[in-house]
């Protein structure tokens, strides 16, 4: 049996204790005992601000140039599944995220962006799901990045208070499992002219990107989802 089939059995046998402890605790009491807590929605709080306290406008001269995406980023997804009639949240995360954003001349135009997320390191609560989401659904063996590329500039009406929390949308290219498709989220960002943290989610179709949903009886994944990230970028 080659490797790869190996690692499916074992995924699938994983799902299937999963489920089989699900039914002897009752799928209630699996969600709300047994089951990790889902991963908070990315959103910026005022109250958990690792920026300088909100003051002044900036100056948008100490936003022009490019942004390095690093140390304390986080990306993955967010799914529902549907375990024996009782809905349950599942979160996978990861810390392997680069990219880039550039800041036009201006100081207000978010000029070019692109987010890369590591998709064979996004784990879960369970190590088996996340062989089958690793090498089944997302195929990470074949497209071992995700990706998020601006589409089209995006420029504020004014310039912000530092370290106040701005909203924005934006239109980019997602690209998941090798499938492109042009998606528009919503973007909470801040900065302080030393760094930019910004925060969003990108509700997704699981099959316009050609990753089939589990569906093994008792366990249901949902068809949709949504691709959620939180960056912290600084001044290259």
């Amino acid at each position: 049996m080659k490797k790869s089939q190996i690692i499916l059995v074992v995924a699938g046998l994983g799902v299937l204790a999963a489920g089989a402890a699900a039914a002897i605790a009752g799928p209630a009491i699996y969600r709300d005992f047994i089951a990790a807590e889902p991963a908070p929605a990315p959103e910026l709080q005022a109250e958990q601000n690792l920026l300088e306290p909100p003051g002044a406008p900036l100056d948008p001269a100490s936003l022009v140039g490019t942004w390095e995406v690093g140390t304390g980023s986080e990306a993955g997804y967010r799914i529902d599944e549907v375990l024996h009639g009782t809905d349950v949240t599942v979160t996978g995360r990861t810390g392997e995220v680069t990219g880039s954003l550039t800041v036009a001349d201006d100081g207000l135009t978010l000029e070019t962006a692109e987010l890369r997320v590591d998709v064979a390191s996004i784990a879960t609560d369970s190590a088996q799901r996340d062989a089958y989401f690793r090498d089944r659904a997302l195929r990470a063996d074949e497209f071992p990045t995700a990706t998020f590329t601006l589409a089209e500039p995006v420029t504020l009406e004014a310039p912000a208070a530092a370290s106040a929390i701005t909203d924005a949308v934006a239109t980019g290219d997602l690209t998941i499992a090798g499938v492109t498709n042009r998606v528009t989220v919503d973007i909470q960002f801040r900065s302080d002219g030393e760094t930019v943290e910004a925060a969003g989610s990108i509700p997704v179709t699981f099959a316009d990107y050609g990753v089939e949903a589990p569906n093994l009886g008792f366990v249901q994944v949902e068809p949709e989802g949504k691709i959620e990230f939180d960056i912290i970028a600084a001044k290259r």
